[in-house]
């Protein structure tokens, strides 16, 4: 069967991969001139089940309202007279409930742990490098009262068959020496051996090439996709600027930009850009830098070692489609990771960014058939955590594509 991919981020090439795997002919399309060109270019890297909580929680409207008067929150709201800002605002709050935050972390949870163990056989199978890390992650905790917080918020993960331990501040050191110097400055440390990093990124381009020589994937690039033909209640080709492609499945995995594709198809989809800023500098050999990734989580600033570089992420800013940044964005992030590893990189040389995330309310992502058209499947929306989701993501939807009862019940995340 023939099907076309809409969008060659992690989400769009994993999926190009289970299909092709499955025997499909797959064309993959992209506006952009290479894969993992959005927002998988410099996301923070890590693969963390441990860290599966959903954004919507009952704190976090407290963290939105003091965001307007003190940029230094993790979660901030910039007004705008964007109507689906409001809109998927309200959405967002209407999921800051205790009951709902429960459930949308559980989900999250074990789509996250599915999805790594398909990470780990895409990388067996096909022997693509990512700079990979697998020597678990720390989640630390400046303060006594925030490590109780965090320690006792693991249940939840637990439940789920997770295994998290609370650890030390000594045997956190134990674990990441590059923590030995500093190890006084943490009340102690919430450690998840399972989890792991990799450049995204990396890893989307060297699967993209493997899915092109090995498996007979086409990949049209610098086409962007325009609209569609259709043919009763069926897709018939998807118009691009470099021509038709017509197949007999679509799926779109088009990240922030799928709402808009989607309203066209009747569908209508609560993905908003929630932007990020990440940070990668040099590793020299006079550094010291971090032996496994991990998370401050007083100032929710995540790190992760990709081999010779070391990249930095932190903030979830409500502010449209605006990926704009300058330096001083960039200064609460860093000034806390040269707290920990005050020689873990060249910090001289940073190289800036930010990001679109395409988050859901819930914090949970899109999956399935919906609309008008019978032979369109969503993948889509799968937030802060599209790294970590993305194998799994891209099984279900090749199930899904195929008709057949996907290895992971995606209950509660289906399309409406």
């Amino acid at each position: 069967m023939r099907v076309a991919v809409l969008g060659a981020g992690v989400v769009g090439v994993t999926t190009a991969y289970e299909l092709a795997r499955d025997g499909h002919e797959v064309t993959v399309i992209d506006r952009l001139s290479e894969a993992a060109g959005e927002t998988s270019f410099a996301n923070a890297g890590l693969v963390a089940p441990g860290h599966a909580y959903t954004w919507s929680s009952p704190k976090a409207p407290r963290i939105l309202l003091r965001s307007l008067f003190d940029d230094s929150q993790a979660l901030r709201f910039k007004p705008s007279l964007d109507v689906r800002l409001w809109s998927w605002s309200w959405k967002f709050l209407m999921n800051c409930t205790a009951e709902k935050a429960r459930t949308n972390t559980k989900r999250k949870v074990r789509l996250c742990r599915y999805s790594q163990e398909r990470l780990e056989g895409i990388a067996a199978d096909t022997g693509v490098d990512y700079h990979g890390l697998d020597g678990g992650l720390l989640y630390l905790y400046r303060k006594p009262e925030s490590f109780a917080r965090g320690s006792a918020n693991t249940r939840i993960l637990s439940e789920e068959g997770l295994e998290l331990r609370a650890v030390s501040p000594d045997e956190a050191a134990r674990i990441d020496p590059a923590l030995a110097s500093v190890k006084d400055k943490f009340a102690g440390a919430v450690y998840c051996p399972s989890d792991g990093s990799g450049d995204a990124r990396v890893f989307t381009q060297n699967l993209a090439r493997h899915c092109a020589e090995e498996l007979g994937v086409k990949f049209m690039f610098d086409a962007e996709v325009r609209g569609f033909e259709t043919s009763g209640d069926r897709i018939a080709r998807v118009t691009t600027s470099k021509g038709s492609v017509a197949a007999d499945e679509f799926v779109l995995c088009l990240g922030v930009f799928a709402p808009d594709f989607a309203r066209r198809l009747g569908v209508s989809l609560p993905v908003y850009p929630i932007k990020g800023y990440s940070v990668t500098m040099p590793i020299e050999a006079t550094n010291l830098p971090p032996t496994v990734g991990g998370v401050d989580e007083d100032n929710l600033v995540a790190y992760a070692r990709f081999g010779d570089r070391m990249r930095v992420t932190a903030t979830a800013e409500f502010a449209g489609f605006d990926r704009s940044h300058k330096p001083e964005d960039f200064r609460h992030m860093l000034a806390a990771i040269r707290d920990i590893f005050p020689n873990g990189a060249d910090y001289a040389r940073p190289q800036y960014w930010a990001g679109l995330r395409p988050m859901t309310p819930e914090g949970t992502p899109i999956f399935g058939r919906g609309g008008r058209f019978a032979n369109m499947v969503f993948n889509v929306g799968h937030g802060h955590m599209g790294w970590t989701m993305s194998a799994g993501s891209a099984r279900i939807t090749a199930d899904i594509v195929k008709k057949a009862k996907p290895g992971f019940d995606p209950a509660g995340m289906l399309v409406q």
